[in-house]
């Protein structure tokens, strides 16, 4: 199996690039140089957002590396998300208008017509999160975006959306990797043909997120290194991070890493050759730890 060209379907006219190159906490100034180096390394999805203030670099990362490597704007894979607005750190929840205006926004920071995924990236819309939705549905059939979904969102927050009578997300984009593996959620989301995305899979690593000012919400307990993973890894040849994220996709999850690293960006993107035995994977669904440690969805009725 060739993970570079593995795709999975998320409608019947859009296939997701299984490996993508994510943008958190990568600087505006310094996203130009990291997209366009990710995509000459050979990576074809690339996965930003609003809050992450980078999309005017990052877009200038995707036309450098498109015009690099002759490539055309169908050959990359765009997702950025909307910020919903969280009434709870004193921001007004968009409306539906406000939602249509903020994807307008997005697309001339990144300098495209279109995105190929567009994301609401948490449930914190409260009473506008049906209308945020609705306009996410506006978008899809306007072709500003070419396929939609949510970020973080819980089974209750999918089940608001089915007791409107509404289509369902396309993608949920979720925090996924053997300490937390929602194995409800995605047997919810299997069931209904939504598509999960994974972040942070390589939270497990004792160097995740570990240099000042990354933000980390690891909790002390866990930052302690696991070397069952460097076990496993050594067992197949390869490095822990490509043993991660190899567990991702063959769970069927598309995963995201991030690096600024050209030889750690090319190992993140050479996952082929080998696969995790029966045995192994058994072993990891025995480690799941429950919530996530990047983002705690918390009880959803609490994000209302």
């Amino acid at each position: 199996m060739n993970i570079t060209q593995l795709t999975f379907p998320v409608n019947p006219t859009t296939q997701l690039p299984a490996v993508g190159f994510g943008t958190y906490l990568i600087d505006s100034k310094d996203a130009a140089e990291a997209v366009s180096q990710a995509i000459s390394t050979g990576y074809r999805h690339v996965d930003t957002a609003a809050v992450y203030n980078n999309e005017e670099g990052v877009g200038e990362g995707i036309r450098k590396g498109l015009q690099l490597n002759g490539l055309n704007r169908e050959d990359i894979f765009v997702t950025t998300k909307l910020w919903p607005g969280a009434a709870e750190w004193g921001e007004k929840p968009k409306t539906y208008e406000q939602t249509l205006g903020a994807c307008q926004n997005s697309l001339q920071l990144l300098g495209l017509d279109y995105v190929d995924l567009y994301l609401i990236h948490s449930p914190h819309g409260g009473s506008q999160r049906i209308n945020e939705w609705k306009a996410l549905l506006e978008l899809k059939k306007t072709g500003k975006a070419r396929s939609i979904g949510v970020s973080n969102y819980s089974q209750v927050h999918l089940e608001e959306i089915a007791a409107a009578g509404l289509p369902m997300p396309e993608v949920n984009q979720i925090e996924l990797h053997p300490w937390s593996q929602k194995t409800d959620l995605i047997k919810y989301m299997q069931e209904r043909d939504i598509t999960p995305i994974a972040y942070s899979s390589l939270a497990p690593l004792s160097t995740w997120r570990a240099a000042a000012g990354q933000d980390s919400a690891k909790p002390d307990e866990l930052k302690a290194g696991d070397t069952v993973f460097a076990e496993l890894a050594s067992k197949y040849g390869v490095t822990e991070a490509q043993f991660l994220l190899h567990w991702g996709i063959q769970n069927g999850f598309a995963v995201l890493p991030k690096s600024l690293n050209p030889v750690r960006m090319r190992q993140n993107l050479e996952l082929s050759g080998f696969e995790i035995s029966a045995a192994d994977m058994a072993l990891i669904r025995g480690m799941d730890r429950g919530a996530g440690i990047a983002w705690s969805m918390g009880d959803p009725t609490e994000v209302s």
